[in-house]
């Protein structure tokens, strides 16, 4: 009997002291034990019905507002707490969530669920579940807590979208930036101008949008009727989430003109380079039309959505194209400036005052701000840098944090995996450790509403984006971090945030379904042995050769005297890193080359940048089918292995979209020797080699170039 009592209050201890991830501001553990079951009853206060509802289908539970509170799950409503702040009461009695308002007791339940065994999640409890009696008081350390979604370069459906929602609830995320327009995508319905969705959501095949990342050989895309968009809104908003919808105005609307070419400048650019396309992105600023054109389109959105924010965006806008336009020159004049980014901020206050009859306020990127001519209601977005946050503070603008070096999850993590690294290459650890800027003063400091993650899509579509494996892993655990920062901050220090990761949150991920990245194994090679150790302390690890598909557990060192062959990775629950070699693996040769290509030069980013192996070169045109680019080497080079690449590192773009490459041995005679896949192939000479070519297959890559990456090429061994 003593033993059974001994091991009920360890079990007792171990579940009231669980890490709830953000973490909570004040816990106080109480005597006693609450024995939660399948005979215990959900009662609530009649205005939290669909909270109630919510939580008794997560848990399994009957609700019943009319019960007693004894033996039950009480959800109470107290108009003295502020807002979103809540507290978690477990008595042997009962179990209580009291906060001001829903936003509070969802908050309350989420830190409920992670007292609880993770099955929770899968919505499989196993009861009776003992709990530690405690009390929770918990608020949020800023009102906004935001992540971004792009769906306009990569389509995410209803579902998927939905998904998302879920995963950032449980981490009492409360904003979804949701991106609905770009050069690659319209993905609103828009009754009044149908065609908009209709045409502009899709592109490739009989679209008059092209293809640019990817999905080349079909017609890809997909739109939000309205009734979706409504029902999206009402899911977010039980999980205590807003949704603030974006339009990206004036530029990045590529997509728009192809549909509307009546929106763009009256002018005829030069298309030759893009093979007839025209590229132009930003609307004209001085057609009238245009105004009456986004009165439609801004108030079918306003209608839509209940945020009191609409996005307008205001970021990377080609001002050259204004330059070049008779109407825009004019309107210039008029406006006294020879200034084409006047325009910009003429255009975003016409369509601020749009938002304004609607009702609504403007959110926009920090650029559209520079020189402080839109109201102060306006709510800036600060991505470009952590000066460019200061910049915005500083001019009395209510700030969401987010600079892209720590906030934009798109960014690769290491420098050997998969994303962006334009911004920075970081971690869940940068972005838990971000800082804000010194010397702010108090009044700059109580502008900022709040810290924000972006997961920009681009390289999304060439990842399988039918499955959340790629979104997942580049975005867990960094919105683990992201929640820490914008509820509750990093004062603890990343070893303990990372502890409570491995040890507790990881089983809340897998039981979630999420595919969390986990650190990469740090692999070294010593004394004819390769060792392999993981960061996260409870991951296992498992190796494969090079070439070969098939893993194998690592358990204790491999003695070998090819350590470029093994690659190695980190496997806990539905998490995994990405693989890893020594650094045998990635040793490089540069030989002497000579760059060629049929479809000339870049004046501005000439073949000198490849052949020297220090970036990237541009042709002066598109791709046609057989235009090739070849690289001669002035020795033969005797190497294992050359990766040649056409278009960004991160992102299949400006490449050559399908075709081949071919190897020759003397300089003379080609054979064939790989097929294009994302625009590159890896290649593996049989002997020394003098020349590799890639010649095209395609008509067009939806741009004006294609960018030439440097060989890469590993030695033999």
């Amino acid at each position: 009997m003593k033993l059974g009592l001994l091991l009920a209050t360890l079990l007792t201890a171990r579940i009231a002291a669980a890490d709830i991830l953000p973490t909570p501001s004040h816990i106080t553990h109480r005597e006693g034990v609450f024995v939660l079951d399948s005979a215990t009853t959900i009662t609530f206060d009649p205005r939290l019905g669909q909270l109630a509802a919510y939580l008794g289908e997560r848990l399994g539970l009957p609700c019943d507002a009319a019960r007693s509170s004894d033996r039950a799950l009480v959800l109470r409503l107290d108009e003295g707490y502020a807002p979103e702040a809540y507290v978690l009461r477990i008595l042997p009695s009962r179990i209580e969530i009291e906060a001001g308002d829903t936003g509070g007791v969802f908050n309350g339940m989420q830190s409920l669920f992670q007292l609880l065994p993770p099955e929770v999640y899968a919505r499989t409890p196993d009861y009776p579940v003992r709990l530690g009696c405690c009390e929770i008081a918990d608020a949020p350390r800023y009102a906004y807590r935001g992540m971004h979604l792009d769906v306009a370069r990569t389509w995410i459906g209803p579902e998927a979208v939905k998904r998302f929602i879920d995963g950032l609830a449980c981490h009492k995320i409360n904003k979804l930036h949701l991106h609905l327009s770009d050069d690659e995508g319209w993905r609103i319905e828009i009754r009044s101008h149908p065609e908009l969705a209709a045409v502009g959501g899709f592109r490739g095949g009989d679209s008059p949008v092209r293809p640019v990342y990817g999905k080349w050989d079909e017609k890809y895309g997909g739109y939000f009727t309205q009734e979706e968009l409504r029902e999206l809104a009402d899911y977010a908003a039980l999980r205590n989430i807003e949704i603030i919808p974006e339009i990206d105005l004036p530029g990045h609307s590529r997509n728009i003109a192809r549909v509307r070419p009546e929106i763009l400048c009256r002018y005829t650019p030069d298309t030759s380079a893009s093979n007839g396309y025209d590229e132009r992105s930003a609307w004209c600023v001085a057609r009238e039309e245009n105004y009456a054109l986004l009165e439609d389109i801004l108030g079918e959105v306003c209608a839509l959505f209940p945020s009191p924010y609409i996005h307008i965006g205001g970021d990377e806008v080609e001002a050259s194209q204004w330059k070049r336009c008779p109407d825009c020159r004019a309107l210039m004049r008029r406006l006294g400036t020879e200034d084409p980014h006047r325009l910009e901020e003429y255009f975003m206050e016409r369509t601020a005052a749009i938002l304004a009859r609607h009702g609504k306020l403007p959110a926009v990127w920090n650029e559209a701000v520079r020189t402080g001519t839109l109201p102060r209601t306006t709510r800036v977005h600060g991505w470009e840098s952590t000066k460019a946050v200061r910049a915005s503070l500083a001019a009395g603008y209510p700030t969401v944090v987010m600079p892209a070096q720590s906030f934009y999850f798109d960014m690769r993590q290491t420098p050997h995996e998969e994303g962006h690294s334009w911004a920075a290459v970081f971690d869940a650890k940068e972005t838990y450790e971000y800082t804000l800027p010194e010397g702010l003063t108090a009044d700059e400091r109580c502008r900022i509403l709040g810290f924000q993650g972006a997961f920009w899509t681009e390289a999304y579509v060439s990842h399988e984006p039918e499955r959340p494996d790629y979104l997942d892993f580049m975005c867990y655990p960094r919105i683990c971090a992201l929640a820490e920062q914008a509820w509750h901050g990093n004062a603890e220090g990343w070893e303990a945030f990372s502890e409570t990761l491995r040890e507790e949150h990881y089983d809340r991920l897998t039981a979630m379904d999420i595919r969390f990245r986990l650190f990469p194994p740090v692999v070294q090679y010593g004394e004819g042995a390769l060792t392999a150790t993981a960061p996260d302390t409870e991951a296992e690890l498992y190796y494969r050769l090079e070439g070969d598909t098939v893993e194998h557990r690592y358990t204790r060192p491999i003695r070998t005297d090819a350590p470029h062959r093994y690659l190695f990775r980190a496997r806990q629950g539905t998490g995994r890193s990405a693989e890893v070699g020594a650094a045998a693996y990635y040793r490089t040769i540069a030989p002497a080359l000579t760059l060629a290509t049929s479809m000339g030069e870049s004046r501005r980013i000439p073949y000198a940048n490849v052949e020297k192996y220090r970036g990237v070169a541009r042709t002066a045109r598109a791709c046609r089918q057989g235009d090739w680019i070849r690289y001669d080497f002035a020795e033969p080079v005797r190497c294992r292995e050359v990766f040649l690449q056409t278009g960004h590192l991160q992102v299949p773009k400006t490449i050559v979209t399908t075709g081949y490459a071919e190897i020759s041995y003397d300089g003379t005679h080609f054979e064939r020797a790989g097929e294009l896949e994302k625009g590159s192939v890896t290649l593996h000479p049989a002997r020394p080699l003098r020349s590799v070519r890639i010649v095209s297959t395609c008509d067009d890559n939806g741009c004006a170039f294609v960018t030439i990456q440097p060989p890469r090429i590993k030695p033999v061994l």
